[in-house]
């Protein structure tokens, strides 16, 4: 496997455990977990690796989701 994809491998994995995490997190449905986490601006600076922020822990993106875009959660 080359860079790109183990890339890809683990960015996918990333999101599917902050979206459970969410979910859990929040007491909701996974699809809305997934609306909240894909219309966010943080689900952008992860895909396009701003900073580094796609290696932090997926709970650790949940908080930072959860306290810059509060307006998602309501």
């Amino acid at each position: 496997m080359d860079d790109r994809i183990l890339e890809q491998t683990y960015q996918e994995n990333l999101e599917e455990r902050l979206i459970a995490h969410i979910a859990d997190m929040e007491g909701i449905a996974l699809e809305k977990a997934m609306d909240i986490y894909y219309s966010s601006s943080l689900a952008e600076r992860i895909h396009r690796g701003v900073e580094g922020i796609q290696y932090l822990d997926y709970k650790v993106l949940a908080q930072i989701l959860r306290e810059t875009e509060p307006e998602r959660f309501r």
